[in-house]
């Protein structure tokens, strides 16, 4: 099983790497099939299904839908050029992606939010079709954002990931069993491990740079995070804290009664300032979804500003052996909050954050694996119930607990010799059984929890 790192952190929009990039990205892929087909379109109609349904205009999914289908992707969204694209597919009722002609789309019937069960594929499903100039349909895709991110045909989803044509990986573990074993066989980290299997598909020089593209959008969005306030976008009225907060702990630095405690206002301040940037629609990278957006980044400035002897040099490993974790979760279970609820993002997410955090503290293999199911184990059975499906509440404030739970994680880790009786594997197992089990209104539908008993308004 091979999974990039550049699969696990992928540059995007906000505020839902399943509701909004998924999305996006469904649209472009129909684009490219439909460019690659005989026929010739007049018209373009899409419908919402499942958890895109019922949480879609809070998640900005038909926003994302349609501006995918005008030709708009995560990586290289242009948030000026897509409000004036928007504005005119409203007036003119038609779309025109590069490289077609101008075809109908009119948003108030071509974009439908069907609220019937789910496609049999997943909780977040999705149909594009192509019409001809009488409004028959030419062409029909389902797409299926199964979080993080990713995108797969209904085709694609039955034939399952082992259909994929594998290229061989020197360190190829698909458990934390596994993982553990080649590292003891090798005598490698998991950083290393998972570097060597990175570098069959790349050169260390772009590895590198990516990787320190990465931290730096991520550390870009803590900055703005931590420099803007107002009101966050969609109807509930959430002010944004984190420039607040940070003004307040700077005031405190030097003054002689500062309770310790207050390092877990760094942590939250951190992940905080990235998902109320998530929650207006700003650039974020999926670790592993944007609703968990902020739990990483957060541990990895911690680690950097509070932490001595810490040293940029290091992010690399961190982020490859977070990597390695939320690959795991991933192959094993599940990313997405509409399949396996929030355990399967924030509880992911603090895995891997533990996991990284972990490592570039010296911590063994064990220990890291160590240190990963800890954090998973104790967000086991977390619902996503987002208010108004909106990526605010409780999201925002979920993810500053789930930096500080991972640093916990880690250093309980730390104390130890990486020998401990739940390991990872069952951890995740546990993750994928219990989101199975899962009532479908605490699984990002906004149909219980607290999306039900917090007024909308």
């Amino acid at each position: 099983m091979f999974l990039s790192v550049f699969d696990m952190f992928k540059v995007g929009i906000g505020p839902s790497s399943s509701h909004t990039m998924g999305p996006m990205v469904a649209a472009a892929k129909f684009l490219a099939t439909l460019k690659a087909s005989p026929f010739h379109a007049h018209g373009l109609r899409a419908s919402l299904h499942g958890s895109l349904a019922f949480t879609g205009v809070g998640h900005a999914t038909d926003r994302a839908t349609i501006l995918g289908l005008a030709g708009f992707e995560p990586a290289t969204y242009d948030h000026a050029k897509a409000e004036a694209a928007l504005e005119e597919i409203h007036a003119t009722r038609t779309i025109t992606p590069p490289g077609f002609a101008a075809m109908r789309f009119d948003p108030k019937t071509d974009m439908v939010f069907d609220y019937g069960p789910s496609l049999p594929g997943h909780a977040n499903g999705m149909i594009l079709r192509a019409l001809d100039a009488e409004g028959d349909v030419i062409l029909e895709e389902t797409y299926y954002s199964i979080g993080g991110g990713f995108v797969l045909t209904a085709a694609e989803l039955a034939a399952g990931e082992s259909a994929k044509a594998a290229t061989p990986v020197p360190y190829p573990f698909e458990t934390a069993a596994q993982m553990l074993e080649m590292a003891a066989k090798s005598g490698l980290s998991v950083a290393e491990m998972k570097r060597a299997n990175e570098l069959v598909f790349r050169s260390k020089a772009e590895l590198e740079a990516g990787l320190a593209r990465i931290w730096e959008v991520m550390d870009n969005c803590i900055e703005r995070g931590m420099a803007v306030d107002g009101i966050l976008p969609g109807g509930l009225k959430v002010r944004r804290r984190a420039k607040g907060i940070r003004e307040a702990l700077e005031a405190e630095r030097g003054l002689n009664m500062t309770p310790p405690h207050t390092i877990n206002d760094w942590m939250s301040l951190y992940a905080m300032a990235v998902n109320e940037e998530n929650a207006a629609g700003g650039q974020v990278v999926t670790a592993p979804t944007n609703g968990a957006a902020g739990v990483l980044p957060a541990v990895v400035r911690y680690w950097l500003d509070h932490v001595p002897g810490a040293s940029r040099s290091k992010i690399g490993d961190f982020l490859l052996t977070a990597a390695a974790i939320g690959g795991l979760c991933k192959h094993n279970a599940s990313i997405s909050g509409a399949e396996c609820g929030c355990q399967a993002e924030v509880g992911s997410a603090a895995a891997m954050a533990a996991a990284g955090i972990c490592a570039v503290m010296g911590g063994t293999p064990e220990q890291v694996e160590n240190a990963a199911e800890i954090a998973l184990e104790h967000h086991l059975g977390m619902t996503c119930d987002p208010v108004k499906g909106l990526v605010q509440v409780p999201c925002i404030e979920r993810n500053g607990l789930g930096a500080i739970k991972a640093v916990s994680a880690a250093s309980l880790a730390l104390r130890g010799d990486g020998q401990h009786l739940v390991s990872l594997d069952v951890c995740i197992e546990t993750m994928r059984q219990t989101g199975h089990d899962m009532h479908e209104k605490y699984k990002e539908t906004s149909l219980g929890g607290l999306a039900v008993n917090v007024p909308n308004c």
